[in-house]
């Protein structure tokens, strides 16, 4: 497949550079409350901002075991009322809920939600992509105009190629005809699998989560840098900038750590394939939601005003099919 067309200059924000001190929420953990990053460039012009990916879950030791050790702070409740408060202070105005447990409930329970709040334009639900009822499962929810994908936990699979499994990809082949994308959630590692995977749907929509989970923790670029940039060359990809302070140091990251990663992604791709999400509540171990927007609206503040609003909710708007 020939390489997708990016003529996106490399540019870089001119903001002040003044620190300032978050808010201080005692809900959260000391060191998160204490994350200092740049001022936001106030050259910044409104754009309405979708927040492509957060989760919501009513908490309990067996649906989400995977809640250990340090995100102990995630063991509660994270429901629709507390989403609208953080979006009313960054001035997001609408959201795609996505699958946090890998079970049918779920999804019918964030369909369910998504009906009765305006706001929430889509969920990404789960379905047993490998079962020999998923056609059913999922011409049953296809039915439901705010089904817009459906997400496996790829890397907690303890088969790092799980992706590739033909029973798995026979349910994933059955997601184009009914209009619905998959989501990509995959560790840095997976990428040279992943993007086989993604050669044998050249027509499916794929959106990557969390650009591929780098080590920035480490600052290491390479090699996710270059499967980034092959995995990009498929125009039927898109890339959310999202969960990347989670993939640094929670107690130490800084904005001007995350620029490299989104300057990969930005050229990669190009604002046409890339939209915001937050990861909330997860991102709470790193940072605040608005922290994060804040961060975000730095990242791309250099860019053109129709640049802006591409990443901001027009990407999103198409991948998903947004309202």
């Amino acid at each position: 497949m020939p390489p997708a067309e990016s003529n996106v200059p490399e540019r870089r924000c001119e903001a002040d550079v003044a620190d300032y001190e978050q808010p201080c929420d005692l809900s959260l953990p000391e060191a998160v409350r204490r994350i200092r990053l740049p001022a936001l460039n106030r050259e910044w012009s409104y754009r309405v901002l979708i927040d492509a990916h957060h989760h919501l879950w009513h908490y309990n030791p067996r649906d989400y075991a995977w809640m250990t050790g340090s995100m102990a702070p995630l063991r509660r409740d994270f429901l629709i009322s507390e989403l609208q408060t953080v979006m009313r202070e960054s001035d997001v105005e609408g959201t795609v809920a996505v699958q946090a447990r890998q079970t049918i409930e779920e999804t019918e329970w964030l369909l369910d939600l998504a009906d009765r709040h305006s706001f929430l334009l889509g969920v990404v639900g789960w379905v047993p992509l490998r079962g020999p009822d998923v056609t059913a499962h999922l011409e049953r929810f296809a039915g439901n105009p705010r089904l817009k994908g459906v997400r496996h936990v790829l890397h907690d699979e303890s088969d790092d190629f799980y992706m590739l499994r033909d029973d798995f990809n026979r349910g994933v082949s059955l997601l184009k005809s009914l209009n619905l994308v998959y989501d990509i959630l995959v560790f840095e590692r997976h990428l040279p699998q992943t993007i086989e995977f993604v050669d044998r749907h050249p027509n499916q929509v794929f959106v990557l989560d969390h650009i591929a989970k780098p080590r920035i923790r480490e600052n290491a670029l390479s090699p996710w840098k270059e499967n980034i940039e092959e995995l990009a060359r498929r125009g039927n990809v898109y890339c959310k900038i999202s969960g990347m302070a989670t993939e640094a140091d929670w107690a130490s990251w800084t904005a001007s750590q995350m620029q490299p990663y989104f300057d990969v992604v930005l050229s990669a791709f190009g604002p046409a394939r890339l939209m915001f999400g937050s990861d909330w509540p997860v991102l709470t171990l790193a940072a605040t939601y608005k922290t994060w927007v804040e961060t975000f609206r730095n990242l791309i503040a250099g860019l053109s005003a129709g640049e802006q609003d591409e990443i901001c909710r027009r990407t999103a708007q198409r991948a998903y099919r947004l309202g």
